[in-house]
Parts: C-alpha cells; sequence; structure tokens
C-alpha cells in the first residue's frame, strides 16, 4: 500500500482513539446534539479503523510466513499462508482505498430526472422518450420507485419535456453522471428515404433536497400559477386547475407538477423541484469556480456537454468523457446501465485517489 495511504489510515487510528474518550464525557453525553454528531462520526471512524487493523494483521501474517520460507518441513505451510494473506490484502487495500474517498453527501437521496428534448425536432422528442424508459427499467432492476413528475408530451408520443422522481438506495451516486447532452445516431420512424439523422435531448439529474438542510426560499420571492393539466390523467385531472407552476422571481427558475390529483400535493412537489434546481445551480455555480482551478475529468454535469453518443446502426454506445464504448446498445436501452454506471463511478474515484496522494504530497 502506497505510504501516503498508511498515513491517512493512521488518522484514523488516533481519531478513533480521540473519539473514544470524547464519548465517554459526560459534558459530552449530556449534550444529544453533539453526542449524536460524535456517534455518527465513530460509526465511520470505527469502520476504517477496524478494516485497517486487519490489513496490518494479515500484513505481519505475511512477513511471519515469508520468514518460514526458510524452514523446508514448514515451506508447504509458509506457501499456502503466503497465498492466502496476499489474496486478502489484495481484497483489504482496494476496500480502504473506497472507505479513504471523499464521500458526496447527497449520493444517498433521491433525485429528479429531467429529460428534454433538444435538436432533432420530433425525433428528438421520441429519444427523450426512450431514454425516460431506459432510466425507468434501470430504476426497475435496481429496486427503486419512479413517480413523473410533469410532462409535455409532442403529438407523435415523445416528450418536449418530462421530469421523474427516483427514490431508493444510492439514487443520485449512481445517476449523477448521466447529466449532460445525450446524441443519438439512428434513422427516425419518420424517415422514408432511410437515412440517418442525428438529434439530441438534454439530462440533468437533481438531488432532492433535505428538508432538514434545504435552502430557505422567501415565499415573497415566489409566483405560484394553477391551470389545468394536460396530457395522461382521466377526466377528473383535465377538469381541475391541479397542475402547479412555480417561478423563482429573482433567478427566473421555475418548477411545475401536474401529475398528482390535488392542488395541495403538486405545489409541494412543484417546490421541492424549484429548491433542488436552484440548489444544483449553487452546486453549478462552485463547481464552474473549482474547474478553473482543478480540472475536472468527468465533466461538470453541464447540460450543455455532450456526454455520450447513441448509435443505432452500429448498435454502439460511446461515452465522450472516459472513453467507454460499448457494442450492446439495445440491452442498453433496455435498462442495462451496470456497466457504465460502475465505469463512471470507478474513474471517478480513480481521480479522486489521485487528487488524495497530490494533497498528501504537497
Amino acid at each position: 500500500m502506497k505510504p501516503f495511504l498508511i498515513q491517512q489510515l493512521e488518522r484514523y487510528a488516533l481519531r478513533l482513539t480521540e473519539l473514544d474518550f470524547l464519548l465517554s464525557r459526560e459534558d459530552i453525553m449530556a449534550d444529544m446534539t453533539q453526542f449524536l454528531k460524535l456517534s455518527r462520526e465513530h460509526a465511520d471512524v470505527s469502520a476504517v479503523a477496524s478494516r485497517f487493523a486487519r490489513f496490518q494483521q494479515r500484513s505481519a501474517d505475511l512477513t511471519a510466513a515469508q520468514a518460514m520460507l526458510e524452514d523446508a518441513d514448514l515451506q508447504a505451510l509458509a506457501e499456502e499462508e503466503m497465498s492466502s494473506a496476499t489474496a486478502e490484502l489484495q481484497t483489504l487495500e482496494a476496500e480502504l482505498q473506497r472507505m479513504l474517498l471523499p464521500k458526496d453527501p447527497d449520493d444517498a437521496r433521491p433525485a429528479f430526472v429531467e429529460i428534454r428534448a433538444g435538436t432533432g425536432g420530433d425525433e428528438s422528442a421520441l429519444f427523450a422518450a426512450d431514454l425516460l424508459r431506459m432510466y425507468m427499467r434501470f430504476a426497475e432492476s435496481s429496486g427503486w420507485k419512479c413517480e413523473i413528475v410533469s410532462e409535455s408530451m409532442s403529438e407523435l408520443g415523445g416528450y418536449k419535456e418530462v421530469v421523474v422522481r427516483i427514490e431508493g438506495e444510492q439514487v443520485y451516486g449512481a445517476l449523477k453522471f448521466e447529466s449532460g447532452g445525450h446524441r443519438v445516431q439512428r434513422v427516425p420512424a419518420t424517415e422514408t428515404q432511410g437515412r440517418i439523422h442525428t438529434s439530441a435531448c438534454t439530462v440533468a439529474v437533481l438531488a432532492e433536497p433535505d428538508e432538514a438542510e434545504a435552502i430557505k426560499i422567501n415565499p415573497s420571492d415566489l409566483r405560484i400559477d394553477t391551470f389545468r393539466a394536460s396530457g395522461a390523467g382521466g377526466q377528473h385531472i383535465n377538469k381541475t386547475d391541479s397542475a402547479v407552476r412555480i417561478t423563482h422571481l429573482p433567478t427566473g427558475i421555475v418548477a411545475e407538477c401536474q401529475d398528482g390529483r390535488s392542488q395541495h400535493s403538486n405545489k409541494a412537489q412543484a417546490l421541492k423541484v424549484l429548491t433542488a434546481r436552484i440548489q444544483e445551480k449553487d452546486r453549478s455555480e462552485r463547481a464552474a469556480k473549482d474547474a478553473a482551478e482543478r480540472k475536472s475529468l468527468i465533466g461538470s454535469g453541464d447540460r450543455s456537454d455532450r456526454i455520450r453518443t447513441y448509435n443505432f446502426p452500429q448498435g454502439r454506445l460511446t461515452d465522450h468523457r472516459i472513453n467507454l464504448t460499448l457494442y450492446k446498445l439495445l440491452t442498453i436501452m433496455e435498462g442495462d446501465l451496470q456497466d457504465v454506471i460502475h465505469a463512471l463511478q470507478s474513474y471517478e474515484a480513480a481521480q479522486q485517489l489521485a487528487a488524495l496522494e497530490i494533497g498528501a504530497t504537497a
């Protein structure tokens, strides 16, 4: 294991000793807020420290087994122990590297996935519907729940714009790299000459705000409009002004919801989407400032970035940020996104690890 990682892990061991002492103090135990905060940190630090202790033990076992090689009677036993220790040490090192990486507190949160048709007219809207289906199939296979918040359908059955809320384990952490421009190359259903067209959609993935930590919006900064919902929903939803559109006047950011049957539920959901969009704007602005100092190789997630191409004639998906090409486009469009998502997560982890090493040696 690299020396800078050993140094980081040794700090965890020291911090665990400090936390054990702090949590034994009466004044800390009497302050429930501080006690819970330190208890959460103790759980995280303890997990890392225990794996590091196991790593140190197996390192000692490997050293002892190597010394046993000099004894001919113990050579077979030594080789067996060396093989076992080496294999476990490799696994432990990979685990510890992942545990040391900075954690995005939003990764565990539900997410809003916004898909908008771009260049390409009706074909772009049809591709937006294909992307929605892909994400919903992936969500279903992951055991997540989906709920369409708002939709604006095209004449041919596609989507000019659609927003879906996805809830489940580590939703935002899995989908956050989907933000950006998605380009499709294929023969549209409306094409009579068999020519390949190129069109595009934009995707934005927003973490649903934690109500306890969400930014506070001044009610006087909001304009709330109600209107009759369009699209699917039955007779009732089309006869009442149940749909809600909320505009944040200082930024001009707009969110609407028309999926629910009551104006109250639609207003609550639209406010969540609006808050998520405002927080994403703040996040993007901070990321832009950081990118000026340190280029992000995965990309900022800006909707204008072209991140991926779906080439149907060749059955090929290419993610341009990490030069990943997969020739299984049809299964990916059916929701088989695991290989793409894992590749992006692994790349991010490698970049974070490299940044940790640079920071440790600076």
